[in-house]
């Protein structure tokens, strides 16, 4: 049994970027960054695509042990221990040609899978952040489950659209976050 969960943060207007890639203009707080840890502790691994491993592999391995820095929420407690659950879960890259960098610090814990072969590596619970192209392909073949999208107060006008494709989901939950602006839509795929 598996379950695929895409976790994602998108705007009012549903993009997932604003113009020219820029994902700064949603409201990443306090609260994004604490179900992102309620998502990567209750994972059994996380699948990404290559774009986003590279980024991800490239910040979360040196925030798990960073020094404490008051009022830098980047190395807040919820980020390290963001950081140390990357740093222990299983990632899953798809890719039809990437090779993981030997001194890249997931190296040991990372197996890259063709897009064809992605639904044999999929086992228990897995979330998928950001990989908007990978997941949105994975949502065609029926290999995602649900979508939770932390939708963000601000309505940016042009970027990327979150999803690619037509699709049907039904909502299953709706959270509110004290001190946020932003509120979790749960969603499941419905086929």
């Amino acid at each position: 049994m598996r379950t695929v969960i895409v976790s994602n943060i998108v705007s009012l207007d549903g993009f997932y970027e604003g113009e020219g890639g820029d994902f700064t203009v949603l409201e990443m707080d306090e609260a994004f960054d604490a179900y992102n840890l309620e998502r990567i502790e209750a994972a059994d691994a996380v699948l990404l695509g290559r774009r986003s491993f590279e980024m991800f592999s490239s910040h979360w391995p040196f925030i798990a042990d960073a020094p404490d820095d008051p009022g830098n929420r980047m190395v807040d407690e919820v980020n390290r221990a963001i950081g140390r659950a990357w740093n222990r879960t299983p990632i899953i890259v798809v890719s039809e040609s990437y090779v993981v960098p030997s001194d890249n610090p997931w190296a040991s814990q990372t197996t890259v899978v063709p897009r064809d072969s992605v639904g044999e590596a999929l086992h228990g619970d897995v979330v998928v952040f950001g990989s908007r192209t990978m997941w949105n392909g994975l949502l065609t073949a029926g290999l995602v489950d649900e979508v939770h999208l932390m939708l963000s107060p601000r309505a940016v006008g042009r970027g990327v659209t979150t999803f690619a494709d037509r699709v049907e989901l039904e909502p299953i939950g709706v959270r509110r976050f004290d001190g946020s602006r932003n509120i979790l839509t749960q969603y499941r795929v419905l086929r």
